[in-house]
């Protein structure tokens, strides 16, 4: 509902600011109604691109609704990028044959003005209403716990944390009553354990009449983070969330949608290999390819194919002859000058569209995991391999999501992070989640590259 509020009031500023513009201009009456004619159609246009661009650079993530730093920043810099589209639209694609050069600038003083003070507005306004979702936990776990913390860093996601209760302390009833009458609790989140005890089910029952809304903790969890915690769910909870067989159509669609774009994208990119391959080999000896052994759908194994960003100190070409398999780190001394770019543009991955192509990955999926590193991980993340329930995709959720520290490199609790991620995606993908990540994505590129 937020998200939906905070897009239709940028709209509605957006046109404010255009309908301001030329009432400025132009005064009101018939010289204002011939001049608002010629303008909305194109202006119309230039608004979706601008809240397409807001939507990549995730200014309708409730998350980050936060009058700090790093909100406006954000802001600020997709304000530029629309700015800059929008000259480019009417000066050089002049496609409604209008220029609006005094009328375009007036406009984006207006904007600029109208949709800060709405998106500070909103900002505070969802802050203070997290005052009205007194929230309380049932249950005391790690996830209960990093659900308490989440909730109190975002109180711009509209819930008030009040504690956790241990049910299985013996005082914890008299506790539960005591707080829901006492602070008019409105949303009770139920762990694994509160299930488990009949006497707080039983309290829970008599409070029905109150209108308290009852959550799962695995369900609220995954609402508000956008991942699934591990440690909250079963075997059950796969069985109930993860069946196949409502996903055929969008399996069917999604190949489509692989196959025309790795089709497309292959016809532009391909005449670039030469000159890619050329400036790798130039750079550092060694084949301008590397093949790795991954794991794909079902846990069949694939081979990988990227451009080398790496030196090459073993027969096969990769990096791994004195050190054997390890992850990679941001810092590692083992990428090359020309790697270092192809990393960050991740350049270095088209290769894998020939894997599109062949059907063992796709566009938009969980990293595919390699062989060596799967033992390890398996042993001590559970449900690790239920992320090989869907294709390897070149980007995924929780790549757009999790923002990892490369620089510490890689650890347990960094692919702890991201299974849950990937659980989210697998349960909740479609064609509208996978528009989004691959703008997201893009977006990503772009600030890796000009930053």
């Amino acid at each position: 509902m937020r998200k939906f509020l905070l897009f239709w009031g940028d709209v509605a500023f957006l046109y404010l600011a255009l309908f301001l513009t030329l009432l400025v201009r132009y005064g009101y009456g018939p010289v204002y109604a011939a001049n608002l004619d010629i303008h909305l159609m194109p202006f119309s246009l230039i608004f979706a691109v601008w809240a397409l661009v807001f939507y990549t650079a995730n200014l309708y993530e409730i998350g980050l609704a936060k009058n700090r730093l790093e909100f406006y920043s954000a802001y600020f810099y997709s304000f530029i990028i629309n700015a800059l589209i929008a000259i480019v639209f009417f000066y050089f694609v002049p496609f409604f044959k209008i220029t609006p050069r005094t009328n375009f600038f007036i406009f984006l003083a207006w904007g600029l003005v109208l949709l800060t003070g709405w998106r500070f507005f909103f900002n505070g306004l969802i802050a203070k209403g997290s005052s009205r979702n007194n929230t309380l936990i049932l249950g005391l776990s790690p996830q209960s716990q990093e659900l308490y913390d989440y909730l109190l860093a975002n109180p711009q996601l509209g819930y008030k944390a009040l504690g956790i209760i241990d049910v299985e302390h013996e005082n914890a009833p008299n506790a539960l009553q005591e707080i829901i009458r006492q602070k008019k609790v409105s949303i009770l989140i139920l762990g694994p354990a509160a299930y488990k005890i009949s006497r707080i089910i039983d309290i829970l029952y008599g409070f029905l009449g109150l209108g308290i809304r009852y959550y799962d903790l695995s369900d609220f969890y995954e609402r508000v983070s956008g991942k699934v915690p591990v440690g909250a769910i079963d075997q059950t909870w796969f069985l109930e969330n993860l069946s196949e067989g409502g996903k055929r159509g969008y399996e069917i669609a999604k190949r489509i949608w692989d196959l025309v774009l790795a089709v497309a994208i292959g016809a532009v990119i391909l005449p670039f290999y030469p000159l890619i391959m050329l400036a790798i080999r130039l750079d550092s000896p060694g084949p301008a390819f590397i093949r790795q052994k991954r794991i794909g759908k079902a846990g069949k194994i694939f081979i990988l194919v990227k451009f080398r960003n790496m030196i090459a100190n073993s027969p096969d070409g990769s990096a791994e002859g004195l050190t054997g398999p390890v992850w990679a780190s941001e810092d590692d001394s083992r990428v090359t000058r020309v790697g270092k770019f192809l990393r960050r543009s991740r350049i270095d991955e088209l290769p894998q569209i020939w894997n599109v192509l062949r059907g063992e990955m796709s566009f938009i999926g969980p990293r595919p995991e390699r062989p060596e590193f799967h033992g390890k991980l398996k042993e001590q993340i559970p449900f690790y391999d239920e992320r090989y329930l869907v294709k390897p995709g070149l980007t995924g959720w929780a790549q757009v999501k999790y923002r990892l520290d490369f620089r510490a490199g890689l650890t347990i609790q960094d692919t702890l992070e991201k299974l849950q991620y990937d659980l989210f995606y697998i349960k909740n993908r479609s064609l509208l989640l996978d528009l989004g990540i691959i703008l997201k994505t893009a977006s990503i590129i772009l600030k890796k590259i000009f930053h």
